[in-house]
């Protein structure tokens, strides 16, 4: 018997939180949130939660947890896109068609009544933060805030009707001795163009990413599932981030004092999540150190220039004052990125990027 309940209570949110520990218990290379932080993403002190209706639900198979998801009506999403689509998030289940036909349908259920034609996901919880399941790439564990998933999933989706909506991919680099020369030459023209590059100043953390925002909003504005960040969302964001960020590669463009581009790159914290376990313990927080210091790989997870300075080197200077901060890393992964952004693709291409992980956005008419 299976039966899908909605979380309503601390009790149920850390049943709900803990579900996938059972599920990837015997896997290296899952990569658990704290616990601690996740209830706190969890709750009303996320603002996304603040301006989305966000219902959290449960699969219990013969009385025992089996899955999870989330039901996810965003606002922001449909006023943008003036569209009525729905999305389900934080999708987790055992290996069981039946499960996961249960919780999608719950999911469909709410997403219909509220007046939705189309439900896509998986988004945890929108587009500006992870989404997608891991389709190829099995091999390497997930950096930094990319997603993770048992392959099965992508069976799931396809026996519970839903079908390709968007492949994101991800581009590795093992970082070289030197860039390739067509980055020095665009970058030596963006210089002549009054572009110069300065590190992000931590002091000022949360105006700086308030210049990201406006790079990011204004960049990616016709981007497939663009949703602008609002300043409360961006705040938040700086306080997760803050104790992770490296100044040597958290970069701002600026064309007479004004900002034109935005790079941000990220030792991949992961590593030191799967020594965790979930847990803030004294031993973690000893472990927590020591592999901080033995990070070796790197995530590419902001990138932004304004449309006006494309195509001026703008990107190949922020890549080669990256580069600089980068060269005690190993590798550096570019992710996510559309699969139909042939600028981006090309230029990561350009640079010795290989393909390496696919992710795939399913979606469903209702």
């Amino acid at each position: 018997m299976i039966e899908v309940s909605e979380v309503s209570s601390k009790r149920d949110l850390k049943r709900f939180i803990l579900l996938p520990f059972r599920i990837y218990r015997d896997d290296p290379f899952y990569s658990p949130e704290l616990v601690r932080d996740q209830l706190h993403h969890f709750s009303e002190k996320n603002p996304f939660l603040k301006r989305a209706r966000v219902r959290f639900f449960i699969a219990l198979k013969d009385g025992e947890p089996a899955g999870r998801v989330t039901s996810i009506i965003n606002p922001a999403h449909n006023d943008y896109h003036n569209d009525r689509t729905g999305f389900f998030g934080f999708f987790e289940s055992i290996n069981d068609h039946d499960v996961a036909h249960a919780l999608l349908n719950r999911v469909a259920s709410e997403l219909k009544e509220a007046g939705m034609e189309i439900m896509r996901g998986p988004m945890n919880f929108s587009t500006n933060e992870q989404c997608g399941f891991l389709l190829e790439g099995y091999n390497d564990p997930p950096m930094l805030m990319t997603p993770y998933n048992p392959s099965y999933y992508n069976d799931l989706m396809e026996a519970c009707g839903l079908v390709k909506s968007k492949d994101l991919l991800a581009f590795i680099k093992y970082i070289p001795e030197e860039l390739p020369e067509k980055i020095y030459r665009a970058a030596a023209i963006a210089e002549k163009r009054g572009i110069r590059v300065r590190k992000a100043d931590k002091k000022r953390l949360g105006d700086e990413m308030m210049i990201f925002k406006e790079i990011y909003n204004e960049a990616w504005k016709n981007n497939w599932g663009f949703i602008p960040f609002s300043d409360e969302e961006i705040q938040y964001i700086v306080k997760r981030l803050k104790p992770i960020i490296d100044t040597d590669l958290t970069l701002i463009a600026e064309k007479d004092g004004i900002p034109v581009g935005f790079l941000g790159i990220f030792p991949d914290f992961n590593l030191v999540l799967r020594k965790m376990k979930g847990k803030l313990t004294p031993l973690g927080i000893i472990r927590a150190i020591y592999y901080s210091k033995r990070i070796e790989d790197l995530r590419l997870l902001l990138l932004g220039v304004r449309p006006e300075y494309r195509l001026k080197g703008v990107d190949a200077l922020l890549f080669r004052e990256g580069f600089k901060g980068a060269r005690r890393f190993r590798r550096v992964e570019f992710s996510w990125i559309l699969e139909d952004n042939l600028p981006v693709i090309n230029l990561v291409e350009m640079i010795g990027g290989r393909l390496y992980k696919r992710y795939r956005i399913y979606e469903k008419t209702l």
